[in-house]
C-alpha cells in the first residue's frame, strides 16, 4: 500500500526524476563525454559554451582555465558523487539504525552508553570533525566515504531510537513476547518492519548531506585525489577565473544543487506519504 502512495506524491516524483536525471548523466558520462575529464588543452583554455559567441561544439559547456572539458569533467563528477552519497550514506544508515534498535529495544544501560556516545560524538561541528578526520585518514574516495560514516552515523541513530522506543511499547510487541518470540525475532520480524519507512526517509536526505559534504571536503582539497574529478574541485578552481569564464563556477553550483534538490524532494515526500502519523493530523 505504501509504494502506490509515494508513487502518487508530487514531491516524490519530481525528486525522483531529478535524481534519475543525474544518475543516467553519471552512468553513461563515457558516451556523453567527448573529452577525458582530465585531458588539458591550452590552446582551448576558457573557452565558453558552445550558444555562447566564440564557442567551440567540441566543447559544449566550454573549458576551465586549463582547457579541460566541462561537460566532462561534469559527468565524471557527478558519477563520484553519487557513488559517495549512495555508500556513505548506507554505511551511516547501517551503523545508526543498528546502534538505535538495540539502544531502544533493551533499553538499561546499554540504551544509556549509546545515548551517551551519541551526544558526545554529536558535540564536534560536523564540519570540522570531518575536516579533522579528512587530515588522519587522508585523501581519497573512500576516505572520504569512511569520514561521512564516522559523522552521520549519529544522525540516524538519534532519530531511529526514538523511534524505536515508540513502536516497542505497542500491544502488538509485547503480543510476540508472549507468543515466544526471541529477541531476535521481535526486532526482525516486528519492529524493524515498523521503523522501514523512517529510516528509508533519513537515507534519502542523508545522500544529499553527503553530497555536500564531498563538495566541501573536495573544495578545501581533503577530499578525493587530484587525478579524480569532483564537484567541489571544479568550484575551487573555477574562483580565480570568475569573472572572466562564470559558467566554470555555476555549472558545478548548479550540479550539485539539482542534484541535493532531488535527494531532498525525494525524502520529504517520502515523509509525508510514510509517516502515518502524518497522515493521520491531516485526516483529523
Amino acid at each position: 500500500m505504501t509504494a502506490p502512495r509515494a508513487l502518487r506524491s508530487g514531491r516524490v516524483l519530481a525528486g525522483a526524476a531529478l535524481i534519475l536525471f543525474v544518475a543516467s548523466c553519471a552512468l553513461f558520462a563515457p558516451l556523453l563525454a567527448r573529452h577525458d575529464p582530465g585531458d588539458q588543452d591550452l590552446l582551448s583554455i576558457l573557452l565558453p559554451p558552445a550558444w555562447q559567441h566564440g564557442g567551440d561544439t567540441a566543447f559544449p559547456l566550454g573549458t576551465d582555465s586549463l582547457g579541460r572539458d566541462e561537460l566532462a569533467r561534469l559527468l565524471f563528477g557527478g558519477r563520484l558523487a553519487l557513488v559517495v552519497a549512495i555508500t556513505a550514506a548506507c554505511g551511516a544508515a547501517l551503523l545508526g539504525a543498528v546502534l538505535a534498535h538495540i539502544a531502544g529495544y533493551f533499553g538499561g544501560s546499554i540504551d544509556w552508553l549509546i545515548g551517551r556516545a551519541v551526544e558526545v560524538w554529536m558535540s564536534f561541528p560536523p564540519v570540522i570533525l570531518s575536516l579533522i578526520l579528512m587530515v588522519g585518514l587522508g585523501t581519497g574516495a573512500d576516505k572520504v566515504v569512511l569520514a561521512i560514516i564516522l559523522v552521520d552515523w549519529t544522525r540516524f541513530c538519534r532519530v531511529m531510537r526514538a523511534e524505536v522506543l515508540v513502536t516497542a511499547r505497542r500491544d502488538y510487541i509485547a503480543a510476540a513476547r508472549l507468543s515466544g518470540f526471541t529477541h531476535w525475532q521481535t526486532l526482525t520480524r516486528e519492529i524493524v518492519p515498523a521503523t522501514l519507512p523512517l529510516l528509508i526517509t533519513l537515507l534519502s536526505l542523508e545522500m544529499g548531506i553527503a553530497v555536500i559534504v564531498e563538495a566541501v571536503l573536495s573544495f578545501v582539497g581533503l577530499g578525493v585525489s587530484a587525478d579524480q574529478t569532483a564537484w567541489g574541485q571544479m568550484i575551487a578552481d573555477a574562483r580565480s577565473n570568475f569573472a572572466q569564464a562564470p559558467w566554470t563556477l555555476l555549472l558545478p553550483m548548479a550540479a550539485i544543487f539539482l542534484t541535493v534538490t532531488g535527494f531532498n524532494l525525494s525524502g520529504d515526500g517520502l515523509r509525508r506519504t510514510l509517516d502515518v502519523r502524518l497522515g493521520s493530523a491531516r485526516s483529523a
